[in-house]
Order: structure tokens, then sequence, then C-alpha cells
């Protein structure tokens, strides 16, 4: 059962609440370059991205935050480290809220100034901690970098926001060490109601993070605990957000989007079956239908196997088989096997309403 969070509304996106958990993700251009970052986020946009995050290095990239927002259809995140000014600039060139970690901002006056900003915009704060930048007198304390230090840490710079009139906030506790992360939202969870941005930090590569992702955020998730997401991984955003939509929908957190299932190849495989199930994940990203698609990679096991999924491929040599709810349908090149297919799920609505 999901944890009732506060309710802090990004832009015209709200996280909290109970509200469906929001997939955020960061881009990787260069802030001041409006038009590649620009393009970059409709692209991020189209794969499902709801929340997105840039980098505000300088003053050139806070100022072209308000040029980038005229020109995208979701909220925009300003990142910020060190300099208050950036916050506070920008907080005035049109973020929808700005990430910052108050420990490194400054002298209490300087985060003062920051939250007034943002109080008079009316934009939430997400207060965010990592393992790497935790207090040495907490790493103390704790004789290392521990769960109860993260979460101490949080809750010293979310009260101390407080102490300045301002609750409009979101916490952010990550760790590239996966079950201290678990820890440190499963303790975070029993002491405060702010929502929680759950990710796993500087998890790694496209494999192996996506498995420290899935298993962290899986157990995260799992016991009710988060409100928005971000896979991180190193590679391109647009694989942070397929990873994440996954993820939800394998826990049941998601409806929608298709499923594609593959065989993992065998001696009988008889066509470029890794080829060809990549093809059809990416082909059916931008079809907004509840399917369950398989590819598999020989036509002697693949009607049995697909039996379960709504529609399917399979492969044979130079050819392959559509199949329908297990019945295999008709023959078809293997060249045209991903064209055919597409043409069904576009189509599948209507032919569904035809058979009836």
């Amino acid at each position: 059962m999901r944890k009732i969070t506060k309710e802090i509304k990004i832009g015209d996106r709200v996280i909290g609440g109970g509200k469906p958990i929001l997939i955020q993700s960061m881009t990787n251009t260069k802030t001041q370059d409006v038009e590649a970052t620009v393009n970059q986020i409709r692209e991020l946009t189209r794969a499902g991205c709801e929340i997105i995050r840039c980098a505000v290095p300088d003053m050139e990239a806070a100022q072209a935050l308000s040029q980038i927002k005229k020109q995208i259809a979701i909220p925009l995140v300003a990142d910020i480290h060190f300099d208050y000014r950036l916050a506070i600039a920008a907080i005035e060139n049109g973020a929808d809220k700005i990430r910052i970690n108050p420990g490194n901002i400054g002298s209490d006056d300087r985060i003062r100034e920051v939250v007034k900003a943002a109080k008079e915009k009316e934009i939430p704060i997400r207060v965010g901690v990592n393992s790497g930048s935790l207090e040495k007198e907490l790493v103390e304390k704790y004789h290392g970098v521990t769960a109860e230090g993260l979460v101490e840490s949080a809750l010293d710079k979310v009260r101390k926001i407080e102490s300045f009139g301002y609750d409009n906030l979101v916490i952010s506790i990550k760790s590239s060490d996966v079950m201290m992360c678990v820890k440190a939202h499963e303790l975070i969870s029993e002491k405060t109601d702010y929502p929680l941005h759950v990710g796993i930090t500087e998890s790694g590569t496209i494999i192996s993070g996506n498995i420290k992702s899935a298993i962290g955020l899986g157990l995260i998730l799992h016991q009710g605990i988060g409100d928005t997401i971000r896979v991180s991984l190193t590679g391109n955003p647009l694989e942070e957000i397929k990873s994440a939509k996954l993820i939800l929908k394998t826990l049941g957190l998601r409806k929608g989007g298709i499923e594609v299932v593959s065989c993992p190849t065998c001696g009988r495989t008889q066509i470029d079956l890794i080829g060809l199930a990549n093809q059809v994940e990416n082909m059916v990203g931008d079809i907004p239908l509840d399917l369950k698609v398989a590819v598999m990679g020989c036509a002697v096991n693949g009607p049995g196997e697909a039996r379960e999924a709504d529609i399917g491929i399979a492969g044979g040599v130079g050819e392959g088989l559509l199949i329908k709810h297990g019945k295999v349908i008709r023959k078809v090149p293997e060249s045209e096997l991903v064209s055919v297919l597409r043409e069904e799920l576009l189509h599948w609505n209507e032919n569904e309403e035809r058979k009836e």
C-alpha cells in the first residue's frame, strides 16, 4: 500500500498524495545550448519523461532556462550546486522546481535568499543529499557513511528551510550503495510526510545501472515508498525512461504501454533475434496500447511460447511467422517482420472490433 505523502505541485504536475509515480530524467546537453537541450527534452517527453532536470553550472545556463521553458511541455527542474545566485536566477527564469543541497549552498543567509525567491514564485525546492557528500560530523558520528547519517542530514536541511517559513519541499536521499539507499528510504519514510524523489545515484552503465536500479527501486517502491523516480544511467537518457517505465509496470504501479517479451536464443535460432527484439522494443515506444508482444527466435517453439502474448513474431530462415493469440496468421519475409508487426499494432483496435 502506497504511503500518502504531502501533495507538491511541479509546474502542471502533482506528486505525492497517492498520485501516480512520475518519471524523471536529466538532460546531458549543455543547458546553454538551447536548441540541443530543447530537442533532447522533446525526445524524452515522447518516450514518456514527465519531469526534466537541467544542470545550471553558470549564469548563462540559468538564463537559458527561460527560452527552454517556452518550447517544452513538461515541468523543468534546475539543478544547482554551490552558488545560491544561480538558484535565484533559475527561479527568475522560470524553473518549475529547484534542486539544491543546502549544505553546499553556503551560509544561512544565502539559503534564506533562495527560499525567499522560491516562496515568491511558489515553486518547490528539492532537498538533495548524496552519500558522497555527507557532512564530516555525521560520518564521524555514525562511524562511516550510513543510512542513518543520510536521513539525519536530509532532515536537518529540511528543518532549516522550514525555519525560514517554507514547506513546499521534496526530499531526495541517494547512494550508489543499493541496500544503504533502500534502508535510508525506509527510515526517512517513517519520519516525514514530504514526497520522496527516489533513485540509485551513480548506478553505472546501462547493464549495471539497470540491475542496481531495478533492485533498489523495486525494493523501495514495493513498500509503498516513493512519489517520483529517476533511473540514473551512464548512457543515453532515453534508456532511463524505458527502464523506469518497465520497473513501474513490472511492479504493477503503472498500466498501459506495450510490453515486449523475447526468448533468450538457442541453437535453433536462425534469425538475428537480438537485433530484431531491439528493433521491436524501439518501434513500439510510441504506440499507446496495453498489449504483450512476443519476439521469438524460431518457428518450432515460437507459436507455443508466444501463446500468452497478444501478438508476436517468430523467426525462420529468411522469413518469419506472424502470430496472434497463439495462432499463426501468416508467413512474412524477414525484412518485413517489423513493419508488418507495426502495421498490425497501429490498426489493432479496429481489427479486433471487426473480429467481434
